[in-house]
């Protein structure tokens, strides 16, 4: 056990640590934290999608966003489009589940707010058709996925790939960028007094 322990602490380290060293990677959380503050100061808003895994941590990230990351602040506009349970299960009874996030979209999105993505693969086919149908509503579309991008690649105006394959260290991975970016729109946006 011990050994399986270590190895894992390792792995995600060693991801974790390419991340840092990357002046491309540093720059990038940066640049869309500022955008992101930037839509939230026109009024914009943030939707976040993923499945599984991914569902769990676009919850979150627009938790603490809504909610408080370290402050306590006045709430910010961000939701994960998975969480109506009824939409959900009538979208992809009466059309598909690849619409589910597309659909919802369709109904609440608006030129410059933020579609968040998460794939691990880059391939979800329900992932794909919302970042096409944010694209077709003029969002802005972030994405994170592993070191590959997967159809992912060319769909987003700014992309996150974590150099992984392995799907618990790219979770990890883009938990920690999440965080990263929440805590900087926080800080710009509510600056400590």
């Amino acid at each position: 056990m011990r050994a399986i322990i270590e190895k894992a602490f390792s792995d995600s380290l060693a991801v974790k640590r390419q991340l840092l060293e990357s002046a491309e990677m540093l720059s990038l959380v940066e640049v869309v934290a500022q955008r992101i503050v930037d839509s939230l100061r026109a009024g914009g808003r943030v939707y976040f999608c993923g499945n599984g895994g991914s569902a769990a941590d676009a919850q979150h990230l627009a938790a603490e966003l809504t909610g408080r990351y370290y402050r306590d602040r006045s709430p910010l506009p961000a939701e994960a489009l998975h969480v109506n349970t009824s939409f959900l299960t009538a979208v992809a009874n009466d059309y598909s589940y690849e619409e589910t996030f597309a659909r919802l979209l369709r109904g609440w999105g608006r030129p410059g707010d933020i579609l968040w993505a998460m794939s691990t693969s880059g391939n979800s086919p329900n992932i794909l058709r919302a970042l096409d149908a944010a694209k077709e509503l003029g969002m802005v579309t972030v994405g994170l996925t592993g070191a590959s991008g997967g159809k992912m690649l060319g769909r987003c105006d700014y992309l996150f790939r974590v150099p992984s394959s392995d799907t618990p260290r790219i979770q990890e991975a883009h938990m920690l960028i999440g965080h990263t970016v929440c805590q900087l729109i926080e800080e710009t946006l509510f600056p400590a007094s």
